[in-house]
């Protein structure tokens, strides 16, 4: 039965989320959630990285990085499900009480339930990429070697 998730509120799986308050280490530095780390790389090299880096919230975060007016990195259509790779195993492999709850779904196909998010997620009418429930189910595998 897939399992489905969206919210940080929804107990158990909403630190699948990349709003989940799950810090983590990476590339030098400390990281207040995976959604921080993933918009700022969109401006490596650039003063809006930090600007990100440092988001009071995950939110704040996210529309930093939404903000066509910042010059997104040229490669970011070509990097960034690596980059969201990288976040969630260093989020799961550095936090073992979401680790647990990752591995605890064994086979199960996990699916983000975004009614916006076509890519990410599945979509409000579930024809979505679900990409981010992908890579879970990815993560979930190499942690478990």
């Amino acid at each position: 039965m897939p399992i489905y998730f969206y919210s940080v509120k929804n107990v158990p799986y909403g630190c699948f989320s990349n709003f989940s308050n799950h810090s983590f280490e990476l590339n030098g530095h400390k990281w207040k959630t995976s959604e921080h780390y993933f918009q700022a790389q969109k401006f490596v090299g650039t003063k809006y990285f930090s600007d990100v880096l440092n988001a009071s919230t995950p939110r704040k975060a996210a529309s930093l990085g939404r903000n066509r007016s910042f010059p997104l990195r040229k490669d970011w259509e070509e990097v960034k499900e690596d980059v969201m790779r990288e976040a969630l195993y260093a989020k799961f492999s550095q936090n073992e009480s979401i680790k647990s709850v990752l591995l605890s779904t064994e086979e199960e196909e996990l699916i983000e339930d975004s009614p916006i998010d076509y890519y990410w997620g599945c979509g409000k009418d579930q024809t979505g990429k679900n990409r981010l429930g992908c890579l879970l189910a990815e993560i979930r595998e190499k942690l478990r070697d």
